[in-house]
């Protein structure tokens, strides 16, 4: 069996009357599997180089025209230079931490404090507190200066289904964050990119524009997860790098554009926030490592002080 390649010009059975044909490998003593014969063929071909591959023995060979033989070296030498520790092995695979039941147990903590705000507790000399009210996503009031309704509002929900969604679709994938990246690292991430979110959504919409919820966080784990996953395999995606971004604006169409009091800008403002987050908080782990267990602890107490400071701010400017 033969396989010819670029034999427009130069006709393999017209050997009688063409300069003989040469093995590329003839004086170096290597051997060429069939794949491997066939991209060398493929690189010649692409030159305008006539050749053929043929079976030898167990192997292959690949013949180019004597007259060919020097330049069809040089281009298979340039090839593999090119080419060579390519494709880089894929990234070393990270064991997940196991920190599943902390993070479920701060989510049935923001269930808690939900069924809580409906009690109607009460404050001397204030009355009931309106916790919506003190802590909901007041747009005016954030860019005058109450920026404690950035952070209160990741802890608010208008009902039950709401609080539901969050819980069980959003949890999903703070589940997987916190595993992925560490407790600390993580509520510190959604911290972030959900006051951001909301920042951003305040300075887009009208002064009067309110909204609660934890999704802009939720959404801004799915931005974190889309960054770092992009940038973790960014040299085997190719071309096709911007896919794990196109998964999370999938999610954020199917899941944050249904309901009619759903906070279209809250989503994707706290999607881009995650995803900005993502690839810097990436950067930073490939160059470092992830955070150890005393970092992610103060990364943790630091988040939680800091949803506390704002609570405590919120109820006393109340």
């Amino acid at each position: 069996m033969i396989i010819l390649y670029g034999m427009d010009t130069l006709e393999r059975e017209d050997q009688a009357e063409q300069p003989p044909w040469r093995p590329v490998l003839a004086d170096s003593g290597e051997t060429l599997n069939k794949r491997r014969a066939q991209a060398w063929a493929l690189v010649l071909d692409s030159r305008s180089i006539p050749c053929c591959i043929e079976p030898h023995g167990p192997e292959w060979q690949l013949l180019v025209p004597e007259l060919h033989l020097e330049s069809a070296r040089n281009e298979l030498r340039l090839y593999e230079e090119k080419n060579r520790d390519w494709p880089p092995p894929l990234p070393a695979t990270r064991t997940l931490i196991e920190n599943t039941i902390p993070t479920v147990s701060i989510l049935i903590l923001l269930a808690t404090f939900h069924n809580l705000s409906l009690l109607g507790i009460s404050r001397p000399g204030v009355g009931i507190i309106d916790f919506n009210e003190l802590g909901g996503a007041h747009a005016e009031k954030i860019l005058n200066g109450e920026w404690w309704r950035l952070v209160t509002a990741l802890t608010l929900h208008a009902d039950f289904p709401h609080l539901l969604g969050n819980l069980t679709i959003g949890g999903t994938f703070i589940i997987l964050l916190c595993r992925e990246l560490g407790s600390g690292l993580s509520w510190s991430l959604l911290l972030t990119s959900g006051a951001l979110g909301n920042l951003l959504n305040a300075w887009a919409q009208s002064p009067d524009h309110r909204s609660v919820g934890a999704s802009t966080a939720v959404f801004g784990a799915v931005g974190i997860l889309a960054a770092t996953s992009m940038l973790r395999h960014r040299h085997h995606l190719q071309r096709r790098w911007f896919i794990p971004v196109a998964s999370g604006l999938a999610l954020l169409a199917i899941l944050g554009t249904e309901g009619k009091n759903t906070d279209l800008g809250a989503h994707l403002f706290g999607f881009g926030s995650g995803a900005l987050l993502g690839l810097a908080s990436e950067q930073l782990i490939g160059k470092y490592g992830r955070p150890g267990k005393i970092l992610n602890a103060l990364l943790a107490a630091a988040s939680g002080a800091a949803v506390i400071a704002a609570w405590w701010l919120a109820l006393n400017q109340g």
